[in-house]
């Protein structure tokens, strides 16, 4: 087998060339090498563990692809695996020492099978703590970058054949993985991530996404669409478009420029039995262009994510929000009145740098205003890189984060429960994604505006849409009766959610 090194980069002339089928000494040198890693890989099977956000699920089939292609077996059984990827977060320091723990607990299984499993850290804290997690640590055997899944088989065959760890962190202004079908890793199979643009340019005091994951990269229309129309004919019933920031989507298609609107009303008519969703989106960026595709299409779900961080104004002007507290209000406001019974969530930071009490609780206020459905609730924890670590003082105490959080948590809760509780008598049509978690004699789905249900099972069956009257809740899920099973179209005809009597 050649050496690694004397592999050549070829150009993109060379590239078309290649796929045009002119032949070369150097086509046949590169479809060696490709075959070597093939060969190194052995049938060897891989295990992904996937830590965070959706970015990172969707992340995880692209690796699972790449690797599948060069050779590698994919496994949901550690035990079976050679090696052990975990894809990580950064974003939050919990997240980190989760990730941290569960190297030690895989480093004890390498050392009891003296050696023979490789392991690896892939995602944002790869990027962030490569030199601890190689040098200072030496917990793993390959750390690659969000934007190196490419390099994957390489730098396992580079470690394997070493000894050494191998490691390319380096993030890329072009890489969006667009011309990659990611294998749809641990899937349901009927709802599927599809990852429409990387990065993120809006550079939030708080967070460490520009850092790891680097500036925005649209991919094109062409790819998205080819492969939400894949999907459709795999049987799959929902796609959720992801973004660090999905709703800056922009790109020039053909000459024609295209917003995140457009993509999500040309998803949308893939197929009138695929529901379409998207995260996370940015409220600078959500316009009344595409609260009116929510309105018109009727599979794109009336369910809207708006990190809203912060409920006073000054605090979000030094989290470089964009907006300030009147503004994020307004926007809800016509969304509500562009989107009849649309659903709200959204992410809130408690204990932000020279938060004072009644900032906090301004927070309050604009929760008991809006009245979300559901929230993402955490206290801030300083993140390196940012410019809230360099620049502003993390000054709020543990302890009063902590309590601020949990009043937080208290009145998401009631608002959550009274929001199930209203739909107590009405019929939702429901997608059927699997059984209970607590019984296999029940079913869960979730509803247009992302609502939890569970259901008898009776002759329903995964990928079904039913319409489910809600008899009863909990703060967190709907509970339900199957009435009988319906069409997307057709529950669009007769309204997705219609009120019946109220249940005796």
């Amino acid at each position: 087998m050649e050496p690694i090194e004397d592999i050549d980069v070829l150009s993109e002339d060379e590239v078309r060339q290649r796929e045009a089928g002119a032949g070369s000494t150097e086509d046949e040198n590169l479809d060696r090498m490709k075959h070597g890693y093939d060969e190194a890989a052995g049938g060897k099977q891989v295990y992904i563990e996937t830590y965070g956000c959706q970015m990172n699920v969707a992340d995880s089939g692209v690796v699972a692809s790449v690797l599948q292609e060069s050779g590698y077996g994919l496994t949901q059984d550690q035990d079976e695996a050679d090696v052990v990827l975990l894809n990580t977060c950064a974003i939050r320091e919990n997240a980190e020492q989760k990730i941290r723990t569960r190297l030690g607990m895989l480093r004890a299984e390498k050392e009891k099978r003296e050696g023979e499993l490789m392991m690896g850290v892939l995602g944002c804290m790869a990027e962030r703590l490569r030199e601890k997690l190689l040098e200072q640590e030496d917990l793993v055997d390959v750390v690659v970058g969000p934007d190196a899944y490419r390099d994957l088989p390489r730098l396992l065959y580079e470690a394997d054949a070493t000894g050494q760890a191998a490691v390319n962190v380096e993030l890329s202004k072009q890489e969006t993985y667009q011309d990659i079908q990611p294998v749809r890793y641990d899937s349901n199979g009927v709802s599927a991530y599809v990852s429409i643009m990387r990065g993120c340019d809006n550079m939030c005091t708080f967070c460490v996404v520009p850092f790891t994951r680097g500036r925005e990269e649209s991919r094109s229309v062409t790819t998205i669409l080819s492969e939400v129309s894949q999907l459709v004919e795999e049987g799959y019933k929902e796609v959720t478009l992801l973004g660090q920031n999905v709703n800056s989507y922009h790109y020039t298609d053909d000459g024609t420029s295209v917003s995140f609107a457009e993509l999500v009303d040309r998803v949308s008519r893939v197929s009138p039995e695929l529901r379409v969703r998207y995260s996370t989106s940015h409220p600078k960026d959500c316009t009344d262009e595409l609260l009116q595709v929510h309105h018109e299409r009727p599979n794109v779900c009336n369910y809207i994510h708006l990190p809203v961080q912060h409920g006073n104004t000054e605090v979000l002007d030094r989290m470089r929000r964009t907006y300030t507290r009147e503004e994020y209000l307004a926007l809800t406001e016509r969304a509500k009145e562009l989107c009849p019974g649309v659903s709200l969530s959204t992410d809130i930071i408690a204990g932000f740098c020279g938060e004072t009490e009644e900032q906090h609780q301004d927070t309050l206020s604009l929760m008991e205003e809006v009245r979300y459905d559901h929230a993402y609730m955490f206290k801030y924890s300083e993140r390196p890189q940012t410019y809230a670590a360099r620049k502003l003082e993390d000054d709020v105490p543990e302890d009063v984060k902590q309590r601020r959080l949990e009043e937080i948590i208290e009145l998401q809760n009631q608002h959550s429960k009274e929001s199930n509780e209203s739909e107590i008598g009405r019929v939702h049509t429901v997608l059927v994604e699997g059984t209970s978690k607590k019984s296999d004699e029940q079913l869960f789905g979730r509803t247009d505006t992302n609502k939890g249900v569970v259901f008898d099972r009776e002759d329903y069956e995964q990928g079904d849409y039913v319409k489910v009257r809600i008899d009863d809740c909990t703060s967190s899920t709907l509970l339900g009766t199957a009435i009988e099973k319906t069409t997307l179209e057709e529950a669009a005809r007769t309204d997705s959610i219609t009120m019946a009597p109220a249940v005796a």
